[in-house]
């Protein structure tokens, strides 16, 4: 028994000569597996925990021990970020721990974005038209100024008188 505890405190010094360390008995924590969808397909989803892919995808993160968020990006479409709870198992001497997301698949309906109003372009104001300047008709003429006003009253043409 003394030469097994001899060989094992021997090792731990050998390994760094650092006290011994209880890390190496811990657990890494479960990775859990994330299907992200969206509506139209070909989004860009990003976690909160940083992997991220092009919609449909599935991405492996580590099981945090909080809820994390899947924000999805589309041009033409609002940007858009739905919450995932995670679930975590604890496991037992004859099964090891597990998580699970809800939900899973992760599926957004994304929004198509209003098309921006066109900028009205500035109006310039309207230059004042000059009023037009014309030569008087001369007196007589057959051809009357239009913008005179009204033509010149005339008198009725007469019969000539009977005859007897």
């Amino acid at each position: 028994m003394r030469r097994v505890i001899a060989i094992a405190f021997a090792g731990a010094s050998l390994a760094g000569c650092s006290p011994i360390s209880w890390d190496m008995f811990k657990s890494t924590p479960p990775a859990v597996q994330v299907r992200l969808e969206s509506n139209p397909p070909g989004a860009e989803a990003v976690t909160s925990l940083g992997p991220g892919c092009k919609t449909p995808c599935a991405v492996w993160v580590p099981a945090p021990d909080a809820p994390f968020t899947v924000s999805y990006t589309l041009n033409k479409y609002l940007p858009a970020s739905l919450p995932v709870n995670v679930i975590k198992l604890p496991g037992d001497f004859s099964t090891p721990a597990s998580a699970t997301t809800d939900p899973n698949p992760v599926f957004v309906e994304l929004q198509a974005a209003l098309p921006p109003k066109p900028a009205k372009k500035p109006r310039r104001p309207k230059k004042p038209k000059a009023p037009k300047v014309t030569a008087p008709a001369a007196a007589g003429s057959p051809f009357p100024d239009p913008n005179s006003g009204p033509p010149p009253a005339t008198p009725p043409p007469t019969a000539p008188a009977p005859t007897r």
